[in-house]
């Protein structure tokens, strides 16, 4: 049968889309901008109607669609939210959640992601936002591969959302219509994120990182100012690559630029590569059917073995304390999970194991108007995202250090050394009375 007709079989309306579901059923969803609106009204209304009791829910990064459809409190006791990174929008519908427990946090690197949504855990069914299908009958999940490359092979049923404004884009992120069980059709504005100006720490940070950045370096850039920052000092560098979990809109400048070229990369050469994409509609007008740019699985992407094949990797992301032996968390506030372990802890492995290649984790050394310290003698919560062993350079705004090599007296005095010197004198005293020091 040709394309076009099996497409207009296996059109559907929302509704019709959410009784493809039992009750019971493991529904997977698409990550950020991937997550598809419409069909979770669809399936949000069959929970309200009763038409659907029970359901189980996978996913990264929830949207405000996703709290306003299936994430709503009336529905609490019937949906069973279990994300593997959260966003505000499930860091606010945990609060609402708090009392019956019905969203609970599943700890996971972004790399294993995809193995964990198909063996750990059965996938009944996947949705996801596509790009519109081409003559021969391939949509592209455009913004997203991460783990949804890998669900959408081997879900038990897959239903797709088609959303013109979705960006076409290659790599490994083509889905035949044959390997599409329903189609929706919503062409509302995908989500965007609007780059938010770095603050002067951040540049302070940024400036610090980029004298460690050579000509022909690959990068990997996670979210935050500071390598909004970092990228934005960079336009006079020269055949740079890309081998990202996130593609940005400051990366737009640097290939426009022709700064971030891929020229002189080891593995992918003259290929932007990256797992998902978060940034605004001139990003994805750009990103579209625009072959220099290509996606692939996180299983691919985020694998330490896979990044260490890019010579002089340079990864930065971002923490939010680090603790006086080195241990990062960069996942846990107040008591609660605050983002979840994503791809940071596969980029600072693979870095290092990269010939010639360099991590940094990059904070502000306070917060809370500079009321708290960020190094900290022992982190919130016991969570540990990149372990003392991983560490690499952590910079702040006071400076950067080299953890590798070091004891565990040299590591408690040379991350001292970059505190805020208020906090500088109290850090000693507890490193000293702990034994550290």
């Amino acid at each position: 049968m040709e394309p076009s007709a099996l497409y207009q079989q296996k059109l559907m309306s929302s509704d019709t889309a959410a009784d493809c579901l039992d009750d019971g059923s493991n529904l997977i969803l698409g990550m950020g901008v991937a997550m598809p609106p419409g069909l979770m009204q669809g399936v949000s209304k069959a929970l309200h109607d009763d038409r659907l009791k029970q359901l189980n829910l996978y996913y990264m990064h929830g949207t405000e669609a996703l709290k306003e459809s299936l994430l709503r409190p009336e529905l609490a006791e019937k949906v069973k939210a279990r994300p593997l990174f959260m966003s505000r929008h499930d860091r606010e519908a945990m609060k609402l959640y708090e009392k019956s427990n019905s969203l609970e946090f599943i700890p996971c690197a972004l790399h294993q992601a995809g193995r964990l949504l198909t063996e750990q855990i059965e996938p009944h069914c996947f949705m996801v936002t596509v790009s519109p299908m081409d003559r021969h009958g391939y949509f592209s999940l455009g913004t997203n591969g991460d783990y949804g490359a890998s669900v959408i092979r081997k879900a038990q049923k897959v239903i797709v959302e088609v959303n013109h404004n979705m960006p076409r884009t290659f790599g490994e992120l083509s889905v035949h219509i044959s390997e599409v069980d329903g189609i929706i059709e919503n062409d509302q504005p995908l989500i965007e994120v609007p780059v938010r100006e770095p603050s002067e720490n951040d540049k302070r940070i940024a400036r610090t990182i980029v004298e460690f950045i050579n000509d022909g370096d690959t990068l990997q850039m996670g979210v935050g100012g500071v390598p909004n920052a970092v990228l934005g000092f960079l336009q006079n560098h020269q055949n740079l690559g890309l081998h990202s979990e996130l593609f940005s809109p400051a990366m737009v400048d640097l290939i426009k630029s022709g700064a971030l070229n891929g020229r002189l990369k080891s593995w992918m050469q003259h290929r932007h590569v990256f797992t998902l994409a978060l940034g605004d509609q001139a990003m994805y007008d750009f990103m579209d059917d625009n072959p220099s740019i290509v996606g692939y699985p996180a299983s691919w992407v985020n694998n330490p073995s896979i990044i260490r094949k890019n010579n002089q990797m340079v990864s930065v992301n971002g923490a939010i304390q680090i603790d006086l032996t080195g241990q990062i968390n960069a996942e846990h506030l107040g008591g609660q999970p605050f983002s979840g372990t994503g791809g940071q802890l596969d980029f600072v492995r693979g870095a290092y194991a990269s010939p010639g290649g360099r991590s940094f984790i990059a904070l502000h050394s306070t917060a809370k108007k500079g009321t708290v310290s960020r190094i900290v003698p022992q982190l919130s919560g016991g969570t540990v995202t990149d372990t003392r062993m991983d560490t690499h350079y952590v910079v702040t705004e006071y400076g950067c250090v080299n953890l590798k090599g070091l004891s565990i007296p040299q590591r408690a005095r040379a991350l001292i050394s970059i505190a805020d010197p208020k906090f500088q004198q109290e850090l000693e005293h507890i490193a000293g009375a702990a034994g550290l020091i």
